[in-house]
């Protein structure tokens, strides 16, 4: 076995050891996919009993940036020294985060043990990714895709109803405990059913490639989660937030053509089916958080839903993806091929969101919305899946773990800038509404962006609903927006190059022999 090629692969695995760990790897996918959704539901009751509401968007944010920074990290380690003690790594620290955020006593503290937190979850959605691409042939991974697809959308719809049922039986701080069971869990399938990790292999870590990666990715999303909110653009922190975003690039290019052992291999980027994966991933998340993040506010302020029946409105686009993930999924093992349900995807979804704009803008109801909702859902589960496995199977197993956790590092990276996009478009849309309409000598700027639902609601009547009135257009806006993104990944997708599916788990035969041996 060569020193640039490590056995990377679980050895030892058998077929039967597979399900153990399939189990095991959906606990982990489970980990990161309702925590997110469990602590969304409690902030409200979080901010009642420690306060800093200025802070509280820290509470997400701090663990979206060191989750995000650590994915490429935990990609590149992975290849480097094996997937099951990065597994074990990223899984206890995140428990320990969550122990710590369930015993924190003020906000400050809240948001620190949220960012350690988010290093654990980092790990979670690539590491369960590579290990599977280890276990199974891209002919096959397609299933597996599809069912952690499927267990992330049902995270989707649960968490929410599992967060507000934990903070009203017990507190919110058991939010955080609920994960240690879980994660208990989890470790215990791997334990049993993953190999051994393989012999350890002398490595030169790129310091100066994690440094960047960190200033930079840290910069990017300061600026896009802050930005125009808690900061003006034109702020000396926002300011430098951009600096270093952009500084960053060309440094970390040029240390990466430096390094021995590059954090994020640059050829992998001259590698075309890797390099428009990630391309289509990022607008995809990027058009799909655009476009969704309003959801709960158009059912609530524009149709007038009640706050605890919104949530259940966004079902069906849930329900969509999970059932398009796991028939997508079916049908790449089947068939072994990939590129026409992206694309049948992209084209569904770009497609809904500009319906959608056109029905929001134009008085449509529920019953129009919905059934869009579920042909969004099902559009956007082709995608997701497939894409992962198409760039798994067009890079070396030396670069598997590198490539997977860079993917999910660009989906991290559009979801952040989507919702920043649409928030801006929001706010835009609507000062250009009010600036044109008879309420501009009622209500002023910054009382039409502050006001809630509830604030809109204890309007005089003919004030509210002029607001209502202007919020329509503007949500519609942002559903065109991302309709417009998603065009865009629609025309990318279209020049993927679609290579036959490998059958066997192993790029080389060398490798596979290897671990056969062993």
């Amino acid at each position: 076995m060569s020193a640039d090629a490590p056995d990377t692969a679980p050895a030892g695995t058998r077929k039967g050891g597979i399900r153990t760990v399939l189990v095991g790897m959906m606990l982990v996918l489970m980990l990161g996919a309702l925590d997110q959704n469990i602590v969304a539901t409690a902030l409200p009751r979080i901010v009642g009993d420690l306060g800093g509401v200025s802070r509280l968007s820290w509470v997400i944010t701090a663990y979206v940036l060191t989750s995000t920074i650590a994915m490429p990290l935990y990609g590149k380690l992975s290849d480097q020294y094996g997937r099951k003690p990065l597994i074990y790594a990223a899984i206890l620290i995140f428990l320990a985060g969550s122990v710590l955020a369930a015993l924190a006593q003020t906000m400050n503290a809240l948001i620190l043990f949220r960012a350690i937190q988010g290093l654990g979850a980092g790990g979670l959605l690539p590491l369960v990714q590579i290990t599977i691409s280890d276990l199974v042939s891209p002919r096959e991974r397609g299933r597996y895709q599809g069912l952690f697809g499927a267990v992330f959308a049902g995270c989707s719809v649960g968490g929410p109803v599992l967060g507000g049922a934990i903070t009203d039986a017990l507190s919110w701080h058991w939010i955080f405990y609920v994960n240690l069971p879980v994660g208990a869990a989890a470790l215990g399938f791997i334990a049993i059913g993953l190999g051994r990790p393989p012999r350890a292999i002398r490595h030169r870590i790129d310091y100066g490639g994690a440094v960047l990666i960190t200033i930079g990715t840290t910069g990017l999303l300061l600026l896009m989660s802050l930005g125009g909110n808690s900061y003006a653009w034109t702020s000396p922190e926002m300011i430098a937030a951009a600096l270093a975003a952009v500084i960053s690039v060309p440094l970390f290019i040029r240390q990466e053509r430096r390094s021995a052992e590059p954090i994020l291999p640059l050829h992998l980027f001259a590698n075309p089916t890797v390099a428009r994966s990630w391309i289509v991933l990022a607008l995809t998340f990027t058009g799909m958080s655009a476009a969704t993040v309003f959801f709960p506010l158009f059912f609530q302020l524009v149709l007038g839903v009640a706050p605890t029946h919104s949530g259940l409105l966004t079902g069906p686009l849930m329900l969509g993806v999970v059932a398009a993930s796991i028939t997508g999924g079916r049908l790449v093992s089947r068939t072994g091929r990939y590129k026409p349900l992206p694309v049948l995807g992209l084209g569904a979804a770009t497609l809904v969101f500009f319906g959608l704009g056109w029905t929001a803008e134009a008085g449509g109801g529920i019953w129009l919305i919905e059934p869009l909702m579920i042909v969004l859902g099902l559009g956007l589960g082709l995608v997701m899946p497939t894409m992962t496995v198409a760039l798994q199977n067009a890079v070396e197993l030396k670069d598997m773990g590198t490539a997977t956790a860079t993917s999910a590092f660009f989906r991290s990276l559009g979801a952040v800038v989507g919702v920043a996009l649409s928030g801006g478009i929001l706010s835009m849309r609507l000062k250009s509404l009010l600036a044109a309409s008879p309420l501009s000598g009622a209500i002023d700027q910054a009382t039409l962006l502050s006001s809630g639902v509830q604030q809109i609601a204890q309007m005089p009547p003919a004030l509210r609903d002029g607001v209502i009135g202007l919020y329509r257009p503007a949500i519609a806006a942002t559903f065109l927006v991302g309709g417009a993104i998603a065009g865009l990944a629609f025309l990318v997708v279209l020049f993927l190059p679609e290579l036959p599916l490998r059958a066997t788990a192993a790029r080389s035969e060398s490798q596979a022999e290897t671990r056969a041996a062993e």
